[in-house]
């Protein structure tokens, strides 16, 4: 059988690995011994491209033409560029709503950029094994959308492999690190890579990943230690010469070296020399310096991880095994704020930025049978549902939910003689719609014409093992249905993210008090309309009570007391219970009398 390979597909280094046997290995470079491939993409000239360590080498020369931590924009609209992104780079925003860099005369995308990277693993692995690279497994971080999931899955399907499955990477770690063998026990992956942060808390049993609950942030990383500190080191450069793009990406560059010197010495220096510019300033930095300037950053962290162990029902001391996952946890800091956090000693004994790659192999050889006595099991990051009257999100899958997952719902029509119902799908964890994330539209069409209530119309979620959606509705009584793949045009920022997950936690009370209330006044509104139009049938002795309780409800319903109304609502449909009892008794004995004894079953 062709072999699948693991990828780790990085905002700061990606790498390819492979099952050999039982063990994975990861798969260095033949010409340079390199495990590590940059994730960096140059174009120096009009029509030539670089990739890996020439191309980091040569962002100083050509900063606006070199592209870095592309996986922070995969996946993103154009509206989510920060000002500190145009810093960087040049971006043709009036081209497209998604993101676009534009290069020289063209313009790239994301997963365009993303792919390159991946044809280089790609030709790597092919090199060394003398053997075609076709089919991978390739890792995403636990709190990608499925806007950034997809623009994954292109990026594969650009470079020419076939993607057979996005698995997230601590996931992906806890293999590496053959917590498997354990019987049972619960591990939290804690992931702070270039780019983007994550954190998993893990079941462990029989064999059986299960992830109980994610949380992170999609634009944290090493890189925001990395401008930290070249923002100390900028302040030593004159006001005219800061914002120069050579300036500003040497710095950065500086930054980052002299972080992965303090992860072992106590103190460096921090410089930067631009002859051509002008520039040449130095600065001594000690590793205590280094916590002041990012204690804050590392701070943010823990944020996710009490609210994954939350979502678990755990506390820190319930957790067995803490994983450390990605180059930034090399970070003195780091590793101690997260002993403290959970109280225990993480495992450090794999190098941090190979681990994701090697469990994606063993991913690779679960899939083609090679390993096949463990099963993995990812979870909903954030809920889906719909939208319904009023306004209300109905959610279908919660989040957290194991995947892949099938989810089914009925809804109905709220007006009569409907013959065609919008369906607005929706993501996140507030109440209601203007508070969450449209993911997408669709019309079902061809519904019979029936009164309001009467129409059965089903409603499937399909979240499939890569995280990926397809919504599809159908009428129950004719069989016409619609679907839709959920790929919407871009993500979630980090600062969405957080705003979706703080605001269920800070607005929950007036959240539900909200819903309630539309819920409450959508009742009382179907009540009012079918009296309306059946009181005309009322005897003489129940009209009084009909109509005084049709008033009380009608007068109560623009008011903000959900209690009062629902409790009206009742009272009404007390008065109209014996009314709608004889019209359904005449509707019964009008369609006996129509039928035929041999008709009857």
């Amino acid at each position: 059988m062709e072999r699948i390979f693991g990828i780790d597909l990085g905002t700061t280094n990606s790498l390819i690995a492979y099952l050999d046997g039982d063990s994975p290995r990861v798969i260095r470079d033949a010409r340079t011994g390199e495990a590590l491939l940059p994730s960096v993409v140059s174009f120096p000239a009009p029509g030539e491209t670089v990739v890996g360590a020439e191309a980091r080498a040569l962002a100083a020369r050509h900063p606006r033409q070199t592209i870095a931590s592309v996986k922070r924009f995969m996946g993103l609209g154009s509206d989510h560029i920060r000002d500190d992104d145009r810093d960087y780079y040049s971006f043709a925003e009036a081209d497209s709503p998604i993101v676009r860099f534009r290069l020289h005369e063209r313009t790239c995308t994301p997963p365009e950029i993303s792919a390159l990277i991946l044809a280089e693993l790609k030709r790597r692995a092919e090199e060394a094994l003398g053997e075609p690279v076709t089919r991978a497994v390739i890792t995403v971080p636990a709190y990608f959308n499925d806007s950034q999931r997809q623009a994954t899955k292109d990026a594969g399907r650009l470079a020419g492999l076939e993607v057979l499955r996005l698995l997230n990477e601590p996931t992906a770690a806890s293999l590496a690190y053959g917590l498997d063998r354990r019987n049972q026990g619960t591990i939290a992956v804690y992931d702070l890579g270039g780019g983007t942060f994550d954190i998993s808390i893990l079941k462990l049993q029989e064999g059986i990943f299960q992830v109980l609950a994610t949380n992170g942030d999609t634009r944290l990383g090493g890189d925001d230690l990395d401008r930290r500190l070249a923002a100390l080191l900028l302040e030593q450069v004159s006001v005219e010469r800061r914002s120069h793009p050579e300036v500003l990406q040497a710095a950065t560059r500086a930054a980052e070296q002299a972080k992965v010197r303090l992860t072992e010495a106590e103190a460096t220096e921090l410089s930067l020399s631009l002859p051509a510019l002008g520039v040449a300033v130095s600065l001594p930095l000690t590793r205590a310096q280094l916590d002041a300037a990012v204690g804050d950053i590392v701070e943010r962290t823990l944020t996710p991880c009490e609210r994954a162990l939350k979502d678990a029902g755990l506390s820190p001391a319930e957790v067995d095994e803490v994983v450390l996952v990605g180059g930034s946890t090399r970070v003195p800091l780091v590793r101690r704020r997260v002993e403290e956090f959970f109280g225990r000693r993480p495992h450090v004994e794999l190098d941090p930025d190979e681990v994701v790659a090697l469990g994606a192999a063993i991913q690779a050889g679960v899939l083609s049978g090679r390993h096949s006595d463990m099963l993995l099991l990812d979870v909903v990051p954030l809920s889906l549902g719909i939208e319904t009257v009023g306004g209300v999100m109905e959610r279908i899958v919660e989040r957290n939910s194991t995947i892949p997952i099938i989810a089914r719902q009925v809804f109905t029509t709220y007006v009569d003689n409907q013959t065609a119902v919008d369906f607005h799908v929706l993501q996140g964890e507030r109440e209601l719609v203007r508070d969450n994330r449209s993911l997408a539209r669709f019309k079902l069409r061809g519904i019979e014409p029936l009164p309001a209530g009467m129409p059965r119309l089903e409603v499937t979620f399909m979240v499939d093992a890569n995280g990926i959606l397809n919504v599809t509705a159908r009428d129950q009584r004719t069989g016409r249905e619609q679907s839709v793949d959920v790929k919407p045009s871009y993500g979630l920022t980090d600062e969405m993210v957080e705003t979706m997950l703080e605001a269920s936690i800070d607005h929950a009370e007036e959240d539900v008090t909200a819903r309630l209330l539309i819920e409450a006044r959508n009742d009382a509104e179907a009540l009012v309309r079918a009296t309306r139009k059946q009181i005309e049938h009322a005897l003489a002795e129940e009209l009084a009570v009909v109509e005084a309780a049709l008033a009380r409800l009608e007068e109560a319903m623009p008011g903000t007391d959900y209690n009062r109304i629902r409790d009206l609502t009742e009272e009404l449909n007390q008065a109209t219970t014996p009314l709608a009892q004889r019209l359904m008794d005449t509707s019964v004995r009008e369609a006996l009398e129509q039928r035929r004894i041999d008709d009857l079953p």
